[in-house]
């Protein structure tokens, strides 16, 4: 495995991914003018990731302070290519949501509600 790297922007989230320790993260905004030409090659790469490797624990981190709409429909794109791998790898997600931010967490909730994955709510 190799590892990934995205620079955040004022319009798009950091996407990291440590091959050693199997971490993938997406934080920031999520505010891309076009998202799913933005998301594309970062879902082509996850499915391929965990596709072609043995079992692995890996652990998804979103701390995503806002997103909009086009952007919730390529998370949960990213959330049903993570899913088709539940069986295959010991997968975790942690969804991080400010303290305040009631509308983070719901989103999160949302989410998990129609996933086989397993979520982890973090305040911060």
């Amino acid at each position: 495995m190799e590892n990934y790297f995205i620079e955040g922007t004022e319009d798009t989230p950091q996407i990291e991914f440590n091959a050693e320790s199997c971490v993938f993260s997406i934080s920031g905004r999520s505010l891309p003018e076009n998202a799913i030409d933005f998301y594309a090659p970062i879902l082509e790469w996850v499915d391929k990731t965990l596709n072609e490797n043995e079992r692995h624990t890996f652990t998804f981190e979103i701390k995503i302070e806002y997103f909009n709409t086009s952007s919730s429909k390529q998370l949960a794109k990213f959330f049903l290519t993570i899913e088709k791998y539940v069986e295959k790898h010991d997968i975790a997600v942690n969804w991080f949501y400010e303290k305040e931010d009631l509308d983070m967490l719901m989103s999160g909730n949302q989410y998990s509600k129609f996933l086989k994955l397993k979520f982890t709510f973090i305040e911060y």
